[in-house]
């Protein structure tokens, strides 16, 4: 189920860069793609099979070539490309943002299973992960309970982001010219200016920016331990900036300003730079969660 997940999830992302290509332009090569689509060389050959069998490709090895105008340009929904833990942990967050959860809230693992529309198996090991975070509580004979964001909670989890973080914008400002982290992030910095000009608009798109945006800097320096403890660190950013509703277009746009900023000093490859821009962007959200923190 995993792997299907994943090859549905880069056969659409093959479908983006397919779509800024022209006609008859050829397909990146496999290692290429590899690296671009943050999957295996295995994966990649399954998409290009299956792009080739519906036309959208042609050719063979080093001769194939693109066809984005092709009627079979179709996309696997999303919720087929979305892991189940995702979905459980996104549905999960929503459900608390529209409850306004507060410490003392219980969590009923059937109740939300129904929710949620999945097996309670899903929901159970949902809430495991995030118990070992002191978020929530395991109460004998009395289900699950919601423990709340505390200052403290807030600040030991930022002093862990901020470790984290500036370990990754080092590395990512190290990198050769020929990464693709360079491509992804052009593509990123495009995204920010496009939500910059339309700010009034679409200020609420900003979470999901701001979660991909993070998650391409921390994919520089790779390492599985620090990855599945970034994971909560950003659920719980993405989530909790939500709660705090005062001035969120205003405290939006200047995040996206900060955003540009950080990228641009990426951009110019020179660690020390990337690291003062890093810990500005940082330094102010931080501020912003405890300022969430204390309101909620």
């Amino acid at each position: 189920m995993k792997t299907d997940t994943v090859f549905k999830r880069a056969y659409n992302d093959a479908l983006d860069l397919i779509s800024r290509l022209a006609e008859g332009e050829p397909l990146p090569s496999e290692n290429t793609l590899s690296a671009s689509m943050g999957v295996s060389r295995t994966t990649v050959r399954k998409v290009i099979a299956s792009l080739k069998a519906s036309g959208v490709i042609s050719g063979a090895g080093r001769e194939r070539n693109v066809h984005p105008s092709s009627p079979s340009m179709h996309r696997f929904p999303e919720s087929e490309t979305v892991p189940m833990a995702a979905q459980v942990e996104e549905r999960f967050m929503e459900w608390m943002l529209r409850d306004n959860a507060r410490p003392g809230t219980a969590i009923n693992e059937l109740d939300l299973a129904r929710k949620f529309g999945v097996a309670t198996t899903g929901i159970r090991e949902f809430l495991n992960r995030f118990q070992r975070f002191g978020l929530i509580e395991k109460r004998p004979n009395a289900g699950w309970v919601f423990k709340g964001f505390t200052t403290n909670f807030a600040l030991e989890l930022f002093e862990i982001r901020e470790m984290f973080e500036l370990r990754s914008a080092r590395a990512l400002a190290a990198m050769p010219d020929g990464s693709s982290h360079w491509v992804q992030l052009e593509a990123i910095r495009r995204e920010h200016v496009d939500l910059l000009n339309d700010i009034e608009a679409r200020y609420h798109d900003f979470s999901d920016l701001d979660s991909r945006f993070h998650r391409l800097i921390s994919s520089a320096a790779p390492n599985r331990f620090i990855d599945s403890f970034y994971d909560i660190i950003t659920v719980i950013f993405h989530y909790h900036y939500q709660w705090n509703k005062h001035d969120e277009r205003q405290r939006n746009e200047v995040a996206i300003r900060e955003h540009l900023t950080y990228i641009e000093a990426l951009f110019t490859r020179n660690v020390t730079m990337a690291e003062l821009a890093c810990r500005a962007h940082l330094t102010s959200a931080r501020e912003t969660l405890l300022r969430s923190t204390s309101m909620h």
